[in-house]
């Protein structure tokens, strides 16, 4: 999963991309509200932090921009424990949740779990497809009980698919939402991991569709 995080403060923008990072999700910053603008109405974001008190365009503006435009993006906003007003603005604009400042880390990542997991029509934080189960609060895989050991671009891989159980999802999209701005993009890295995660899954619900991506099945059946 691909996070913006448009956060003027330095300070809290590290520590909130380096919390997003630990949990496993690709994140890209933007420090005023023009660049975060700009980067949400041109890269795939998968949920956006979003500050409301930005400087060169204020948090309001820039998602009153973004839903006029259509984009359905999921945005979580950040606000001063004193402005309620500004929480009515922001639901007003179009935010889909929003966290009061300072808040405790752990807060933001489940609000961030859950804003992913209801966007793609799950209920829990479990995710299940056959016999593959995934927690995005623990960050545990298992098959039939058993856990299996993924790496963070193995888990992140999954994690995308899972939530996209169902549907076809290109070299291209996976490319986009599971990578930073700053990864070096080779197209064959996806072939790569979604090889290993056959291999360690060992169960084949991983369909590859030739020409137009993957689509993760739960009606395949253990190889």
């Amino acid at each position: 999963m691909r996070l913006l995080v448009v956060e003027d403060d330095k300070t809290l923008n590290k520590q909130i991309v380096t919390a997003l990072e630990q949990a496993g999700y690709a994140v890209d910053t933007a420090m005023d509200g023009e660049e975060g603008q700009f980067l949400g109405e041109t890269e795939p974001y998968d949920a956006i932090i979003l500050d409301l008190g930005l400087p060169k365009v204020d948090g309001v503006s820039v998602l009153t921009a973004w839903r006029r435009d259509g984009r359905k993006t999921p945005v979580i906003i950040l606000t001063a424990r004193d402005r309620w007003s500004d929480k009515v603005q922001g639901f007003d604009a179009g935010a889909d949740d929003y966290v009061t400042k300072p808040f405790h880390m752990e807060e933001l990542l489940a609000r961030v779990r859950a804003l992913l997991r209801r966007s793609a029509g799950h209920a829990t934080s479990e995710i299940a497809c056959g016999p593959v189960k995934l927690d995005t609060r623990s960050g545990r895989v298992a098959v039939d009980g058993n856990p299996v050991k993924l790496t963070s671009h193995e888990y992140r891989l999954l994690s995308y698919l899972m939530h996209h159980t169902g549907r076809i999802v290109s070299r291209g999209e996976l490319t986009e939402h599971l990578y930073d701005q700053d990864f070096d993009r080779d197209s064959n890295t996806i072939e790569v991991f979604i090889g290993r995660l056959r291999k360690k899954l060992g169960v084949d619900i991983i369909q590859t569709v030739r020409g137009l991506g993957y689509l993760l099945d739960a009606g395949q059946t253990k190889t």
